[in-house]
């Protein structure tokens, strides 16, 4: 099977982010690029249903190349994002915190140091329609300066230089965004200033470790 470990993977991450709840019902999609493949979910499939043999491998033009199903509406999205910036996973969710956010700030607030994982800022698009060239116009340029954006009334997208760690970015921006709702019902909350994020981000750098095997 054609990028068959690429294909498991995504499946793999579908049923995680799924289970916590990131992937309501058949929403949000998931794709990975190796060289000039893209293996990507296909529309409209349970994930407790979705399989390797499901996912559909493509050309970074959109010709299917190994896929049994139509593609999910937001691939314009994901091959605009290969395109414009050098990544190699893009993971896409309708996750309820920053959903939420979505509606009522253009950025993410600095709430918590945390967001120098995305290189000190993560904006908000304004709204487009689900699947157009617009909303992955949008998406683009939310991307130039961050490494994740959510999507105005819609949900996230979180990039990676592999799936697991686009994964544990979208983990991340729900749990900020989570985070930042909680503190506001309770009152105004301290936020951080530019200075300390940097510093952080030079931190995050070097930070993580893979046992050993």
């Amino acid at each position: 099977m054609l990028l068959g470990e690429v294909r498991e993977e995504i499946v793999d991450t579908c049923r995680r982010l799924s289970a916590a709840g990131l992937l309501p019902g058949t929403s949000g999609n998931v794709s990975v690029r190796a060289g000039d493949r893209v293996a990507v979910t296909p529309s409209g499939v349970d994930y407790s249903e979705l399989t390797a043999e499901l996912v559909g491998v493509h050309a970074l033009d959109g010709t299917p190349v190994d896929a049994p199903l139509k593609p999910t509406s937001e691939l314009p999205l994901h091959l605009a994002v290969y395109a414009a910036k050098e990544t190699a996973a893009i993971v896409h969710t309708h996750s309820t915190a920053a959903t939420v956010l979505s509606t009522l700030v253009d950025e993410l607030p600095p709430i918590h140091y945390m967001i120098a994982l995305f290189g000190g800022r993560v904006p908000v698009t304004p709204y487009a329609t689900y699947g157009t060239r617009e909303l992955a116009d949008a998406t683009v340029r939310a991307l130039r300066e961050s490494t994740a954006c959510i999507l105005g009334n819609h949900g996230t997208v979180a990039t990676g230089h592999d799936l697991s760690t686009a994964r544990t970015g979208a983990e991340y921006l729900e749990w900020l965004s989570e985070l930042y709702l909680r503190a506001t019902s309770a009152g105004t909350p301290r936020l951080l200033d530019a200075e300390e994020i940097a510093r952080v981000a030079e931190k995050l750098s070097g930070y993580g470790q893979r046992p050993p095997r």
